[in-house]
């Protein structure tokens, strides 16, 4: 598809968003975008403790311990890695806020569907279509809460936005507990998966006053439209805080275009960045690898070698608010220290740690409960490290690629290390062997780390810096 061009106007509307103070209309947008993440912890956990129950004899379900953690894993990050890319693609060309509200109109449909499980193949095909709408998630809302929060804001915001995936994770894991122990075995995860359902909804209440993205808007030839949302918002800053916002003086020039021509995408990833593109590759498959095998299969770790089956969630609610408190102490440094420093060394840091859990658990030495302290110090890095990639590839690539960048990224780097790892992991675990599970563990550290390398080398000094001076949109005209 070519590129549809419909007129030029000079906007200062990048600048207008970055000056802005903090305000209660920013924590609209953090409440109403961000909660998103909590979503998908919930769903993870909650798939990842109940795997044992849903094994059990009575529970609706002919499904083994190890369908769960892997090939029902398996779909749903292979669900996300698709909706990724055709929700963001979509993004870019209709706009974020239409994309966020049907995206999480999809999960609402399918995780509803999920709790209303009769056979093994609903079971799948419903986890699948749950990611797809997740997937779709990450590409939508990266994109609009960069476009929306002010430059010298926007690290910390992002990281620790998308570290809240671990308050979604601690609360799915302590549901489970009550679920699995007060219940009919066919009963408790049906409601584990409605109470997703509720959450849902109330998001997408609050999610209905969050605004389309003005960069977006004039860039897609409705300047007027994008003008006057940002007066809107700078008339209510300005009540809330008393004081009258001086306009800034730097503007830009844009050739509107109504599409961008998917030719025009790839070519800018490929050829115009190529080694940004290597860089987001690579913090993607170190961080999918580690997280989506382990998020995956904790459990069926406790279970296989310490026999816990129906406490697991204590164990892992520990691990998960150990871990947001990652990117919620670590992530003000991402915009102080900066970029390359910090997840560097949040990346090899946390695989070198994984190295010496790994060594520990093969040598048979840690309990359940000295392997989960383990984990929360390896994850406390990890966790900033792994949101620092989604951060950076929304901002290192123009405006017009921004949600279809974030969707390539995640689906590429998700579907290496996202459907591999729970897959490579559950039967490295189901064979009862402490070393292969160490293997496990070491193959995630070493990626980790190699990543870590990269950001050294290839890393993009974007702290405090307008989107538009790290990555000059498409559309800008000559001067």
């Amino acid at each position: 598809m070519s590129d549809v061009q419909t007129g030029t106007v000079t906007t200062k509307v990048p600048a207008r968003l970055d000056r802005l103070p903090w305000s209660r209309w920013h924590w609209m947008i953090i409440i109403g975008l961000g909660t998103v993440w909590i979503l998908d912890g919930l769903e993870v956990t909650i798939v990842g403790n109940l795997s044992a129950q849903l094994a059990k004899e009575g529970s609706g379900l002919a499904i083994t311990q190890a369908q769960v953690a892997g090939t029902a894993a398996a779909l749903y990050v292979a669900g996300a890695c698709f909706g990724a890319l055709f929700f963001g693609w979509l993004t870019d060309r209709f706009g974020r806020k239409k994309l966020f509200i049907i995206t999480m109109v999809v999960y609402l449909i399918a995780t509803a569907a999920t709790a209303l499980s009769f056979s093994a193949w609903w079971f799948f095909l419903f986890r699948f279509l749950t990611g797809f709408g997740i997937g779709g998630e990450y590409a939508a809302i990266n994109s609009a809460i960069d476009e929306l929060i002010p430059s010298r804001h926007r690290g910390r915001i992002d990281i620790v936005i998308n570290g809240s995936y671990w308050l979604g994770a601690a609360g799915g894991a302590l549901l489970t507990v009550p679920l699995l122990n007060n219940f009919a075995v066919n009963v408790g995860w049906r409601i584990a998966f409605g109470l997703g359902v509720v959450l849902g909804l109330s998001i997408l209440i609050v999610r209905r006053h969050v605004p389309e993205s003005p960069r977006w808007l004039f860039i897609h030839g409705r300047d007027r439209e994008a003008e006057g949302l940002v007066d809107d918002i700078e008339e209510r800053i300005e009540y809330e805080k008393g004081v009258r916002l001086e306009k800034p003086a730097q503007s830009m020039t844009i050739h509107q275009r109504r599409s961008i021509g998917f030719g025009r995408i790839a070519h800018t990833l490929v050829a115009r960045y190529p080694k940004r593109t290597v860089l987001g590759f690579s913090l993607f498959i170190g961080q999918a690898f580690l997280y989506n095998a382990i998020t995956f299969g904790y459990a069926q770790i406790l279970s296989t070698f310490f026999k816990i089956d129906t406490n697991t969630g204590y164990f892992f609610a520990v691990i998960a608010v150990g871990n947001f408190f990652g990117p919620l102490l670590l992530g003000p440094l991402f915009d102080s220290v900066g970029r390359i420093p910090m997840i560097s060394g949040t990346y090899i840091l946390s695989g070198l740690l994984l190295l010496g859990t790994a060594w520990l658990f093969n040598q048979g030495v840690l309990t359940a409960v000295t392997l989960t302290a383990c984990w929360c110090v390896v994850l406390f890095f990890a966790s900033a490290g792994a949101s620092a990639a989604y951060l950076t590839v929304s901002e290192i690539f123009p405006m017009e690629t921004r949600a279809m960048a974030i969707a390539f990224f995640y689906a590429i780097g998700t579907f290496v290390g996202g459907i591999a790892g729970p897959l490579i992991f559950a039967n490295l675990v189901e064979s009862g062997r402490p070393g292969d599970t160490a293997l496990a563990f070491s193959i995630g550290a070493i990626l980790m780390i190699a990543a870590g390398l990269v950001e050294v080398f290839l890393g993009v000094k974007a702290e405090r810096r307008s989107l538009e001076d790290i990555a000059e949109p498409l559309s800008v005209a000559a001067t």
